[in-house]
């Protein structure tokens, strides 16, 4: 019995290069070529009556990305299997798309060979990440653990926040009615503290515990 396939991306040389590695395998039947998620939804709303094994979508794209129509997809829950193929390998990324139930996830530049493994892997019912994905995962998850085990005192959160909002150490002195001098001394102790090397570390900390809005 063959598999009923749709893949979405906007790159078309990338999409029609996994047309044409499907094309030669008889187990797979193409439904559907796109290029955002809001052609997909549409698709499905047509055809509700229609059997479909696998999406295999990109991240970025206009409209709805990759992440949106996951979710979408099992929040609807038509057994529907998700494949995300895309050049991100950004953690949070990562971290959102196994929170809401990807069946798997390869990088882009992944031989032929894996793509082909990853759909039959899902196919069968099991979870496939490539070991980068997977890497990238679990390191993400031990950082977060890291950084929770940081105990930060609410002065220091005040320090921080302000340092990531690009303020000067004495503008920071002057609102928090401290010396230039303390806040020298913060700003030291919350890089060895975070083990950061820097002001930008101490900002990129800031951005992921939501100290401070993108």
């Amino acid at each position: 019995m063959k598999h009923n396939i749709i893949i979405v991306d906007d790159h078309k040389m990338f999409l029609d290069g996994v047309l044409s590695i499907l094309r030669n395998e008889i187990d797979y039947n193409i439904l559907l070529a796109a290029s955002n998620g809001k052609q997909i939804i549409k698709y499905l709303d047509i055809n509700k009556e229609e059997k479909v094994d696998l999406i295999i979508t990109d991240i970025s794209m206009p409209e709805m990305d990759g992440i949106a129509l996951n979710k979408l997809l099992k929040e609807r829950n038509r057994s529907i299997k998700t494949l995300v193929v895309s050049m991100h390998s950004d953690p949070d990324k990562i971290d959102t798309l196994i929170e809401h139930n990807v069946d798997g996830y390869v990088p882009k530049n992944a031989e032929k060979e894996e793509l082909l493994k990853a759909i039959k892997t899902i196919l069968n019912g099991d979870k496939y990440f490539s070991r980068e994905i997977k890497d990238i995962f679990i390191e993400n998850k031990l950082s977060k653990k890291k950084a929770q085990e940081v105990k930060l005192t609410q002065r220091e959160i005040d320090v921080i926040s302000l340092i990531a909002q690009e303020f000067t150490t004495q503008e920071i002195a002057d609102q928090l009615y401290l010396s230039k001098h303390t806040i020298e001394s913060y700003r030291k102790n919350l890089i060895a503290k975070l083990n950061v090397r820097n002001l930008a570390g101490l900002t990129k900390y800031a951005l992921k515990m939501k100290y401070i809005e993108h």
